[in-house]
C-alpha cells in the first residue's frame, strides 16, 4: 500500500511541478537590486549611471563600468547627489527650451 501512495504522490508532483517553477516567490519579486553599495569608484571608469526607484526599495543608483560590470553606488555620496541634481537641472532647461520653441511656432 505504501508503494501505491508513494507513486500517487510522485505523479501529483510531476503534474504540478511545472506550474510551481514558473511562479516566483514574493520574496524574490520584491527584493531590491542593490543590497550593498560602493562609495569610491573612479569616475573615469563609469560608462553610464542608472537610477532605479521602486516602491519597496529606497533610491538606487547603478553604475555601468567600461568593463560592462554593474555596481551599486551609494546614492548619499556627494558626487552622486551632484550628478543627479545636474541631470534634473538639464532636463528642466531642455523642457523650457522646448516649450519656448513650441510657442514661437
Amino acid at each position: 500500500m505504501d508503494v501505491k501512495l508513494a507513486f500517487v504522490a510522485a505523479l501529483v508532483m510531476v503534474i504540478y511541478a511545472p506550474s510551481l517553477q514558473a511562479a516566483k516567490p514574493i520574496s524574490l519579486v520584491e527584493r531590491c537590486y542593490c543590497r550593498s553599495t560602493m562609495n569610491n569608484i573612479p569616475r573615469n571608469i563609469i560608462q553610464e549611471l542608472r537610477i532605479i526607484q521602486t516602491p519597496n526599495c529606497p533610491f538606487q543608483v547603478i553604475a555601468k563600468l567600461k568593463s560592462n560590470k554593474e555596481v551599486c553606488v551609494n546614492p548619499e555620496s556627494r558626487w552622486v547627489r551632484l550628478f543627479v541634481r545636474n541631470v534634473i537641472n538639464k532636463r528642466k532647461i531642455q523642457k523650457a527650451q522646448l516649450k519656448s520653441l513650441q510657442r514661437s511656432n
